[in-house]
């Protein structure tokens, strides 16, 4: 099973690839990065969710916070069977719903994603409406660490803790770089884990590129009842590329044919 969800992530981050070779560009390190994230959600049966019906009252939610990094969504929930896989070709073109930034007229996409610290706020209130009206629905929020720099992401884990929201999971793509460069020059987020505990959130750390202990983890939650779930998912910016991991340099960028055919050779081929 673990063989196969590795081979899911190969084919998503192939998807990336031709996004943002076939576009003006994509949000290359941050996609990768969060795969395996996506591949344990989508593909284990962590989320309770069903492509053929996903306004079901009772599904769980998936906010996908950092919603720059939208090439490795829409890989997922076009091989989840939201939308055809057909239409990622469709990616950033006049007409198409795939914009760079995910939008609720998406199957599968809760909220209108991209402007930072404004998930998990999100999260928190629909978690706290599943909790009154006693739906086993869960919220899950894919954050980025860069993200966790905004006031509004600590008031949000405040309340969340306050209110008991054992139904809220956070997952934080903890891949140690954003935009301008590495998370700990910008504004450091470490000790990490342990502001997290202090706002009183069951806490986890794991390899988030290892997903079977993803899954393992978040067929777990809640870690502890009674308290939101953090789980902060140890990644590499530009995973699975040589030329984009541990670099700022791919944040944002278009892939040349050249690139497009490098990548797609050290991932094994074209999709």
């Amino acid at each position: 099973m673990v063989n196969d969800l590795a081979e899911k992530a190969r084919m998503l981050r192939k998807h990336v690839v031709h996004l943002a070779a076939d576009s003006p560009g994509a949000h290359v390190g941050g996609s990768m990065s969060a795969v395996e994230i996506l591949t344990a959600l989508y593909f284990d049966g962590v989320l309770r969710v069903d492509p053929a019906n996903p306004s079901a009252p009772d599904r769980d939610r998936l906010i996908f916070s950092k919603g720059h990094s939208s090439a490795a969504y829409y890989a997922a929930l076009a091989e989840a069977g939201f939308f055809p896989v057909s239409e990622l070709d469709t990616y950033k073109k006049t007409g198409s719903r795939l914009a760079g930034h995910p939008h609720t007229g998406i199957p599968g996409v809760e909220l209108a994603t991209g402007s930072l610290g404004h998930g998990l706020p999100v999260g928190v209130g629909l978690a706290m409406a599943a909790s009154a009206d006693r739906s086993p629905g869960r919220v899950f929020v894919i954050v980025g660490d860069g993200e966790c720099q905004e006031g509004s992401m600590w008031e949000a884990a405040m309340a969340a803790a306050h209110y008991g929201l054992d139904n809220l999971v956070v997952i934080v793509d903890r891949n140690g770089i954003q935009e301008d460069g590495p998370t700990e020059e910008i504004m450091a987020l470490e000790p990490f884990a342990d502001k997290w505990r202090a706002f009183g959130w069951a806490t986890v750390e794991v390899d988030g590129h290892d997903v079977g202990e993803l899954s393992t983890v978040l067929h777990e939650v809640p870690l502890t009842w009674g308290r939101p779930t953090v789980v902060i998912a140890k990644t590499v910016k530009g995973k699975g590329l040589s030329f984009s991991e541990n670099t700022n340099t791919w944040h944002y960028g278009h892939l040349s044919e050249e690139l497009k055919e490098q990548a797609l050779r050290e991932l094994g081929g074209v999709r």
